[in-house]
């Protein structure tokens, strides 16, 4: 019996022997394999990339993964005791493998045999995180031998706070959300901070699998296993009994967060600033770099300036009729589903898709588009509604699409036609007709001395179309680059007084060709001062004087005030035919607004790294004392501004003065009504297929185009002057509102001298018609009364008969150039 214990003994100290020597060769050949386990000391993972407003409103959030890092003294405890409760109760206490949850999990998986049931794991938290970051998720034994050692190691080279942090911060936990502050945002809107004991309880039950605790397609399992872990969390003492209950009671609370852009009417801005993100940094730094970009946007005026732009497309667009609807859906049954299916303008949330369900003499009966869940299920109610006939009468009495003379609602819409319409406030049930306009436009707002973009408008929609006529769209601006041309002339010697022919002119081109301008309106006036020629818009003054000065001059100026990088140098140039873009076009009269100093037009005020280290910032102006340590009498700091000086200070005023006068009573008369000192031009190009208007204030610049994508005439007065400088006006009349008025400075040294509004000589006393212009030191009205590009057109008779004045000058024998 003796020798039998004693052969059992020896045959199982052997076979333990044998074991543990092969374990131990296992072991060895794992551990060769395993990853350097060090490098989540250095963990830097893809986090979202958020961009601000001026004031610190989130714009938008550019993730492959969303994910928000946050370091664990920032994670309240509830949060930390709800995972802790779900995933690793003993997560203080083990040393990275929980031997007793191992035993346990052994026995129920030796239960389970031959069920087809999943194994059960018993995971550590330190176990998740030597998984999630160092190996892969194959269910192999090798695997979790690594997993096991991998685990051990970790505890002994990192605090449990630092392996908690990391694990926070990398778990999945569905709609594409990963680390818990990206989570709390996902599904509460709310910051990790402010989540209740039942929120945290539910993120926690999602790392188990998000997919099965989805809580729109699963939530009556999202809604126990959040209880469950409720439970575990009383159970180990992270909550009293009572708030439990509490919180097993409340609903999941589940909100969701949109994607894309958060700030309202911010979508072009904030396409244009992920854009020029990309070209500096590359893909990669948006969408996991973790950036934070402080952008140069101002939300109210974004808000003002799409308002205004959107009122003048609507209002143009309906003036042309009804385009017909938007599609057409079948409405014998429930007409909800098909409807819901159609996708809405989301960044015009005033208008709502709607079905035609029956018309009258009187009126349409409509179906306005039901809602989806989160889940993407139609609500099951249906809302109707009416839009009778003075609400809709643009549609039918003016309709250009109608082959014969519509009369009433019935000639126009049939049931099922799904069409747009508006809210009438104050009126429950009751809607007007809108539809999407085929015009088009671009608005940019900036701050004269700083060049950064205040607001940008892109187009009607966003929805509608991502181009954005405001930076991407190539446009001639007419009319709207001459007081670029203007300025070139003041600066090289021509005054606001000097007098230019406005008179046919003909230019001979290669091959036999004439090229021959013309004023809008086809008539001319003779002899007229310069700013006659900018106030009027004279197209055949501006083409004598480019020719005077020459176009070499013009495109020197052209490219410096930014307009251009490159401009042909030819005379229809001066008249705005070349394309560029509102942005540029912004850009150039700021720095007319500003004196003359160049600008850097940007969205981006700063971006910081994921460190909050800044890597980028706009203002590159120095204030070398400007952070003094206390104060000693010293003399006030002086900001060291480097920018060029592209205009004469004195010149940009001239010009300004000018464009003053295009507003009181020039070709935007009546248009621009401001408390305030305000200059501006229009533009409009031949056959009125682009209109524009750039103006400033002391304070701030604007400029519109409007205009179809493909160019097109639209229509006799379709100018800037009638259709863009209305959109300038009502922009800064809300944008100017909350603003003290002020005035353009007279740079010191200027002469203000009165003139004769016709001849451009100096005014006696009590002389009508006259006028007050600014001449640089040196300069001021012709003692001589002359004319640039008069020679081949004016006999000294025939400018005698212009003007009283230029009579006396020739009975002197003083004729002067003709």
């Amino acid at each position: 019996m003796i020798r039998l214990i004693g052969y059992f003994f020896g045959l199982s100290a052997i076979l333990f022997f044998g074991a543990a020597g092969a374990a131990a060769i296992y072991l060895n050949m794992v551990m060769k394999d395993l990853p350097d386990y060090e490098v989540l000391a250095s963990y830097a993972p893809p986090v979202t990339t958020r961009i601000h407003a001026g004031d610190g409103q989130l714009i938008a959030e550019y993730a492959h993964e969303r994910r928000l890092y946050v370091p664990i003294q920032a994670i309240p405890d509830r949060v930390k005791a709800a995972f802790i409760s779900a995933e690793d109760k003993n997560f203080y206490s083990h040393p990275g493998l929980d031997i007793m949850g191992l035993g346990r999990a052994i026995l129920v998986n030796l239960q389970n045999v031959g069920s087809g049931r999943r194994p059960v794991g018993a995971s550590t938290i330190t176990q998740q995180v030597a998984k999630n970051f160092l190996l892969s998720s194959d269910q192999t034994l090798s695997r979790k031998a690594k997993e096991a050692i991998l685990s051990l190691r970790i505890e002994q080279t990192y605090s449990k706070d630092r392996i908690l942090e990391l694990y926070l911060n990398e778990i999945f936990f569905g709609l594409n959300s990963y680390g818990i502050a990206s989570a709390a945002l996902t599904y509460f809107d709310k910051p990790v901070t402010e989540l209740s004991i039942a929120e945290c309880a539910y993120l926690a039950s999602l790392p188990k699998g998000p997919a099965n605790y989805n809580p729109f397609r699963h939530a009556d399992a999202a809604l126990e296993r959040r209880n469950w872990v409720i439970d575990r969390m009383v159970e180990n003492g992270y909550v009293a009994k009572d708030d439990g209950e509490a919180a097993k009671k409340e609903p999941l609370g589940v909100t969701g967060r949109k994607n894309g852009t958060y700030l309202f009417a911010s979508d072009y801005f904030a396409e244009e600033a992920r854009r020029q993100i990309i070209a500096q940094y590359g893909e990669k730094a948006l969408y996991e770099g973790g950036l934070s970009v402080r952008t140069s946007l101002n939300p109210k005026l974004q808000v003002f300036a799409r308002k205004a732009l959107q009122d003048a497309l609507i209002d143009f667009d309906i003036k042309r009729g009804y385009h017909g609807p938007i599609n057409h859906i079948d409405i014998g049954g429930d007409w909800g589903p098909a409807l819901s299916k159609l996708d809405e303008m989301r960044d015009v949330p005033e208008w709502k898709l709607a079905v035609v369900l029956a018309t009258d003499g009187k009126g349409v009966d409509i179906g306005i588009r039901p809602e989806h869940d989160p889940a993407g299920k139609v609500d099951a109610e249906r809302v109707r509604g009416r839009i009778d006939d003075a609400n809709m009468k643009w549609a039918y009495r003016s309709s250009k699409s109608l082959m014969t003379k519509a009369k009433s609602p019935i000639d126009i819409f049939q049931p099922g036609d799904v069409i747009y319409v508006e809210a009438l406030a104050g009126k429950p049930g009751q809607y007007k007709l809108r539809q999407p306009p085929k015009i088009q436009g671009g608005m940019i707002a900036m701050d004269p001395k700083t060049g950064r973009v205040l607001a940008m408008v892109g187009g009607f929609s966003y929805a509608q179309s991502e181009f954005n006529r405001a930076t991407q769209a190539m446009r001639q601006p007419g009319s709207s680059f001459k007081p670029f041309v203007y300025a070139a002339a003041l600066d090289n010697g021509y005054t606001p007084a000097s007098v230019v022919m406005d008179a046919p002119f003909e230019l001979q081109l290669p091959g036999g060709q004439v090229w021959a301008p013309k004023n809008y309106g086809g008539d001319f006036s003779g002899p007229s001062t310069l700013r006659r020629g900018i106030e009027q818009s004279r197209n055949l003054m501006t083409v004598r004087l480019a020719n005077d000065m020459g176009m070499d001059t013009v495109a020197e100026y052209a490219e410096r005030f930014g307009i251009y990088d490159k401009m042909q140098p030819v005379l229809a140039m001066s008249l705005g035919s070349g394309e560029t873009t509102v942005m540029r076009m912004v850009s150039g009269y700021s720095v007319i607004a500003n004196g003359g100093k160049q600008i850097k037009p940007t969205l981006i005020d700063r971006i910081q790294d994921r460190t909050g280290k800044t890597i980028y910032k706009h203002e590159d102006r120095v204030c070398a004392n400007c952070n003094a340590a206390d104060w000693k009498n010293q003399e006030e700091p002086v900001v060291d501004d480097k920018r060029e000086q592209v205009l004469d200070p004195m010149t940009a005023y001239q010009i300004t003065s000018m464009m003053q006068g295009v507003i009181q009573r020039g070709t935007a008369a009546g248009q621009v009504k401001l408390d305030r000192d305000v200059a501006g031009k229009t533009g409009t190009t031949n056959d009125e297929k682009d209109a524009w208007f750039v103006g400033f204030t002391p304070d701030l610049v604007a400029g519109v185009y409007i205009g179809y994508d493909n160019p097109q005439p639209m229509g006799r007065g379709g100018t800037g002057g009638h259709l863009s400088a209305p959109i300038f006006n009502e922009f800064m009349q809300d944008a100017d509102k909350d603003i003290m008025p002020s005035k353009f400075i007279v740079p010191e040294g200027m002469k203000l001298i009165a003139v004769d509004r016709k001849t451009g000589m100096q005014a006696g006393p009590g002389d009508p018609n006259t006028i007050v212009e600014a001449f640089k030191p040196g300069t001021g009205p012709a003692d001589v009364f002359s004319v640039i590009g008069g020679e081949d057109y004016a006999t000294p008779e025939q400018i005698m008969n212009q003007s009283p004045q230029a009579n006396d000058a020739v009975k002197q024998g003083q004729p002067g150039l003709f």
